[in-house]
């Protein structure tokens, strides 16, 4: 596993695998909010498995770059709702873009009969590894940063 993020590209702390000049967790969190009108910074941290403190500072850096809005929850004054501006969904919709291409050719790069086994094994990887480590909040500390 460790070699697979390794050649795919995921310890580059200033580009996406897809070649986007963005931290993996400003993409990623570009591509969820994609798909929502806004979400509260504990949701994004929950969907990006980051926690309170890096959703916070994931967050600042999506407005400071002009893809995200942030405002009070109008139900508790305390969070945060986060979405993204014109700026961001186009760019998310680019990520994402890059992103299906980039598998696309990995997918197609696989023998036919392959495919369908390799997606349903990952699909199984990703099931055991939720239900093992769980989200970041709940492992200890020692855990969290071996991530």
């Amino acid at each position: 596993m460790q070699r697979f993020f390794r050649c795919f590209g995921a310890l580059s702390a200033d580009a996406t695998p897809c070649g986007k000049p963005l931290s993996m967790a400003h993409a990623h969190a570009l591509m969820v909010l994609l798909g929502q009108p806004e979400l509260s910074q504990q949701e994004l941290g929950r969907e990006l498995n980051i926690d309170k403190s890096n959703v916070a500072r994931l967050c600042a850096k999506l407005v400071e770059s002009g893809h995200a809005r942030q405002r009070p929850s109008a139900r508790d004054g305390r969070s945060r709702m986060v979405s993204l501006t014109a700026d961001g969904k186009r760019l998310a919709r680019e990520v994402d873009g890059a992103s299906r291409a980039r598998f696309e050719a990995v997918l197609a790069a696989l023998p036919t009969g392959k495919r369908r086994e390799l997606v349903e094994s990952l699909g199984e990887l990703v099931a055991v590894v939720e239900v093992t480590l769980g989200p970041v909040a709940a492992r200890p500390l020692d855990q969290a940063v071996a991530r």
